[in-house]
């Protein structure tokens, strides 16, 4: 479809304090290097970088954080006319990164009553919507109200003007109340979604079970409004599953890794970046493992989001 904009991303955006002093822990990590952070900024961040024509959707406080972070999106070429600047007083989310060692990072998060989360559903713009291809949902945009009922809002605006809706988990722990709490909403949203996008853990929280397999995951979402479902594996690759019985295989590329973080945001951003331009699914496997490649040898997330030479050249080096 020929629309103003190619991707619509809506949720969290928020300020990450990277810690520059890595392979040692947060006890003794005395500096920390300032980005724009947050899985729906970075997907963001990431499709401008590749071309796409960007919008955002969410809410920021009116603190120094959440002026630096819409500018830092404008700067990128993201449209951040939809950005609202909260008056009640909620803050822009922090996060603190710990980089003990390449394969491991911790993440911690400071949401309570933060802007992101108090997104009203009368502050999404049906217009907006309307007018994008594509429109990325975050999991923890379901976490708490009124977030929760702003993004099921944008899902039904989504419905009725026939805009694809991908779903990318991004599950949170210490956001959610409970496994069942999870599992509710992220079902809700998983079944009315074209494409969902998700770790095998994060699929074990949406169907609420351990160690889930993925020809039940698929089986049982395809009953439902999904034609493609990617479950990533880690190091082992990733599985794309169409709803017409294919699947495919992704392998990861190899790298010198800096941290463990931040790869699923630039997975996210190339993988739909690569079916936006009408590439097939094993390329956009491709494309995703390559970004991921790229990000988790580098510092920041939103930063280091790669160009679209970047990932041809690694996937080209790779082959």
């Amino acid at each position: 479809m020929s629309r103003k904009y190619d991707l619509v991303t809506i949720g969290r955006a928020a300020l990450d304090l990277n810690a520059v002093e890595i392979n040692r822990p947060m006890e003794e990590t005395e500096t920390f290097q300032r980005y724009v952070g947050g899985s729906p900024a970075n997907i963001a961040i990431g499709s401008s970088r590749l071309g796409l024509n960007v919008k955002f959707i969410g809410k920021l406080g009116d603190d120094p954080f959440g002026r630096y972070t819409k500018q830092y999106m404008e700067d990128q070429g993201i449209d951040m006319s939809d950005a609202v600047i909260d008056n009640e007083g909620h803050p822009t989310a922090l996060t603190f990164t710990e980089i003990k060692s390449p394969s491991e990072s911790n993440i911690y998060m400071y949401r309570e009553e933060v802007a992101d989360l108090n997104l009203k559903p009368e502050e999404v713009n049906e217009e907006t919507i309307a007018n994008t291809n594509i429109l990325l949902i975050s999991g923890v945009a379901l976490a708490k109200s009124p977030s929760r009922e702003a993004v099921l809002k944008a899902l039904e605006y989504a419905q009725a003007h026939d805009t694809k809706v991908f779903f990318e988990l991004d599950y949170r722990p210490y956001t959610w109340e409970s496994h069942e709490e999870t599992s509710v909403y992220y079902t809700l949203v998983a079944r009315q979604a074209d494409v969902v996008i998700g770790t095998r853990s994060e699929f074990d929280r949406l169907e609420n079970v351990e160690n889930g397999d993925n020809e039940q995951t698929v089986k049982d979402l395809f009953k439902f409004k999904p034609e493609l479902i990617v479950i990533k594996h880690g190091v082992q690759g990733s599985y794309a599953y169409t709803k017409d019985g294919d699947m495919f295989e992704g392998r990861i590329y190899e790298t010198e890794v800096l941290k463990s973080f931040g790869a699923g945001d630039s997975y996210a951003s190339a993988f739909l970046c690569a079916l936006n331009e009408g590439q097939d699914v094993p390329t956009a496997l491709k494309y995703g493992a390559a970004a991921a490649s790229i990000v988790i040898s580098q510092h920041s997330s939103s930063e280091a989001m790669p160009s679209l030479d970047e990932i041809k050249q690694k996937i080209k080096d790779n082959e």
